[in-house]
Order: C-alpha cells, then sequence, then structure tokens
C-alpha cells in the first residue's frame, strides 16, 4: 500500500528525529512511525489510538497502523536504542550518567486485556484502594540537569511486568516470552543500555528505590564493569563492619580472606546516637540546602562487597542510603538519590499529559508499544525544549497571579 500522507508537516529538525527513530524497524514498514508520532503530538481528547490516526489524517488504511503497533512492541528495543543514541547526540550530557530504574501500573478494564491483572496501588487516593487492574512498567530513565530548569528525567524504554499466574491466560501464538520478576526486568533494562553508554565514554551510576536494593539485581548489575548503584537501605538492612587487616608481620591463616566484617551494624543504633552528626551543604530536588549526615563504611551481603552508608537525619526521621563505590562523596549520594524523583515526574507526565493507560489496545504487544511510544514523545518534546527559553514554551499573560520565572511544565513544553 502507498503511504499515508500526514496532514501535518512537521519542522526538519522533528522529521529527522522521526526518520531516526523509525530506522529500528523493518524498511517495509517504517515509514508509519513518523506519522504516527505527529499523530500522538497533536491528538486531543481522550488519547486513544483512534484519536493518534484522527489526528495525524490517517483514515483509509487505519487497520494497518494497529498492526504495525505489534511491530513497534516486537522492536521496543531498537528503537530505544536509537533514541538513547540520538540523545548523547545532541545533548550536551556529562561525563557520569545517571539512569534511574523504577516502576508504575496504569489502570486497564476489562478480561480481554492481555498481562493485565491486580497489582499493588502506589497512590491509594481519598478512597484508599489498596490495589487496582492494570499493567506495570518497569521503566528506565536518564536523569540530566539542565542549566536553568534543574533536574529533569527523559524516560528511554519500559519492560511490561506480567505475573506469574497471569502468563497462562496470554495466547501462546504471541511468543511473549517466560515469566521475570521485576527485578530481571531491571536487570536487562540496565545489559542493554550499559553497552551503548559504554562506546560513547560515558560511566555510568544507576539510581533505585528501596523495593530493588535486593541481591537478585544488585549482584547481576555489578557484573557489568564500572557500574555504580545508589540506593536507599531498609532500617533492619543486615549490615556487617569491615574485616579486620592483617597486623604487621601476622600471616594470614588458612582458607578465603574474610570479605565481611565480624559484628553486625544496626542503622537504628547508629542514627539514635547523639555523636558523630555532621553537615553538608547540597542541592537536593532544584534547591540549595544543607543536610545532617553521619557516613561510614560497610560491608553488604547483597552487594557482595563494601558499600558506603549514609545516614542522614530529616524533621520527619532518619534515612539511610547506601552507594557500592566506597570512594563516592556525601554530596554526590545524596544529590544522586534526589535526582531519582525525576522518574516520578516522568509517570505523572506521561499518566497526564500523553494520557497512558488510555488507548483502548488488547494485544500484550500492541500495549507494550503505546506505552514505549508515550515514552519516548515525552523525552522528544524535551530534547526539542532542551534550548528554549521560558517565554518561547510559555506564555503567562492570562495568568498574572502565576510566577513568571516558575520553571515550564512538561506540558508548557508539549
Amino acid at each position: 500500500m502507498a503511504n499515508s500522507e500526514c496532514r501535518w508537516e512537521c519542522p526538519e529538525q522533528w522529521s529527522e528525529w522521526s526518520n531516526w527513530l523509525s530506522a529500528g524497524l523493518h524498511a517495509r514498514n517504517r515509514w508509519r512511525l513518523p506519522v504516527l508520532l505527529v499523530g500522538i503530538l497533536f491528538a486531543s481528547g481522550r488519547r486513544t489510538v483512534t484519536t493518534w490516526l484522527r489526528a495525524a489524517g490517517v483514515s483509509a488504511d487505519y487497520q494497518d497502523y494497529y498492526y504495525f503497533l505489534t511491530c513497534v512492541g516486537r522492536k521496543t528495543e531498537s528503537i530505544a536504542t536509537q533514541l538513547v543514541i540520538l540523545v548523547l547526540r545532541i545533548l550536551p550530557v556529562p561525563e557520569r550518567l545517571l539512569l534511574v530504574i523504577d516502576d508504575s501500573p496504569t489502570k486497564r478494564y476489562g478480561p480481554q486485556v492481555e498481562g493485565a491483572d491486580v497489582h499493588h496501588n502506589p497512590t491509594p487516593g481519598p478512597a484508599d484502594q489498596p490495589y487496582l487492574y492494570g499493567h506495570v512498567w518497569v521503566t528506565i530513565s536518564l536523569a540530566l540537569r539542565h542549566p536553568k530548569w534543574g533536574p529533569i528525567g527523559l524516560p528511554l524504554r519500559a519492560m511490561l511486568y506480567v505475573r506469574r499466574q497471569t502468563m497462562e491466560t496470554i495466547p501462546k501464538e504471541r511468543g511473549w516470552g517466560r515469566f521475570a520478576t521485576k527485578l530481571q526486568l531491571a536487570a536487562r533494562l540496565v545489559e542493554w543500555i550499559i553497552p551503548i553508554v559504554k562506546k560513547a565514554g560515558k560511566t555510568v551510576w544507576v539510581v533505585i528505590d528501596g523495593g530493588y536494593t535486593k541481591r537478585p539485581f544488585l549482584r547481576r548489575v555489578l557484573k557489568l564493569s564500572k557500574v555504580v548503584i545508589v540506593g536507599r537501605l531498609r532500617k533492619d538492612a543486615a549490615l556487617r563492619d569491615l574485616p579486620s587487616k592483617l597486623k604487621k608481620g601476622q600471616r594470614r591463616g588458612r582458607g578465603r580472606p574474610r570479605k565481611y566484617g565480624p559484628n553486625k551494624i544496626s542503622l537504628v543504633k547508629r542514627a539514635g546516637h547523639r555523636r558523630g552528626w555532621q553537615t553538608i551543604a547540597c542541592t537536593v530536588y532544584g534547591k540549595a540546602t544543607i543536610k545532617t549526615y553521619k557516613t561510614f563504611l560497610a560491608t553488604y551481603s547483597p552487594v557482595g562487597g563494601v558499600i558506603r552508608v549514609v545516614i542522614v537525619k530529616e524533621d520527619h526521621g532518619c534515612y539511610a542510603f547506601f552507594c557500592t563505590d566506597p570512594d563516592a562523596s556525601v554530596q554526590e549520594i545524596l544529590e544522586a538519590f534526589a535526582d531519582r524523583a525525576t522518574i516520578e515526574q516522568d509517570f505523572h507526565d506521561v499518566k497526564e499529559v500523553w494520557g497512558s493507560g488510555q488507548q483502548q489496545v488488547r494485544s500484550i504487544w500492541n500495549n507494550l508499544a503505546v506505552y514505549n511510544l508515550n515514552l519516548w514523545m515525552h523525552t522528544l518534546v524535551e530534547l526539542w525544549a532542551w534550548d528554549k527559553s521560558g517565554q518561547q514554551l510559555v506564555d503567562r499573560v492570562d495568568s498574572p497571579w502565576d510566577d513568571a520565572e516558575r520553571r515550564p511544565s512538561h506540558a508548557n513544553r508539549r
């Protein structure tokens, strides 16, 4: 079938980016991706796939685009690879990249929606609903610090977590694969992106929440060379001190050298002790502040070696963080973990601005495609707006009560 004509004429830069991403698809159908991206950009109202196609001006061959979504779902890795290369080429990224891993659900309804099931609801709301029915997406994002607007997250790729009991409901002809936990999916995302960024000569820090501070993820990721992990520790984390060093002239006994110290370390007792607190100036959540902290080295079995622990005292309690690089500074650790909040803002924007979960598709590959398309649109818009001024991005003439210096939201950039 001949190529559909899009009703919009895109700027040259946007057309180049769209064609670059489409290079991750087969030459027979890659021309459809730029058309679909324009439809996603200009769609309004409830953001279903039909709304996308209507906004792009697709009518006669609309059914072919639903089949095309399956191709996109199966090729999310190759398209996301193109996106990572595009980001590294366009933006002035630092030598050390900060990658953020987390998961977020999207609500779906209906027994025919493949891969959907009951999951924990992280935002119960006024109704206090502990569970929701839908999909859970393990997502990797690149956190960068904009010279004007502070930390900004660029979502790169997401993988769908399907519960073990739900795997049986997926038709075998889909070729979905075997069951994988969230920890395994997160490790796959890191293993996918590390070779790409290392070819660009970059080092990598990975920031995780407490839910991913577990042995299956930590050990698998730390096998990759020159990868540092920053995360949050539970108050009852099984920490030990460092193994004792041999005295001068003392010979080590038979067997493997000790990896962990003999004494346990209690984070609660360390935080409760009045002595040892220090202060440091750092920039967290876009604001310069003073933090009160304690820091020490410890050994941690899930990591398999020495970590640096930082306990931070806040008005409402103490929190413990760790870094697998013992030589990392306290400021680096605190600022890196604070930038983890960028992925939470990404989840909000992808749902509120791009309407993730509204696309009304049933096939598991189509669901994977539409969610990743929303992520990629988020990143493309941030790329376009990176060097734009606040006056170019938003006009607050109709809102004189608003702060003119306020950071433009993602909706403003779109």
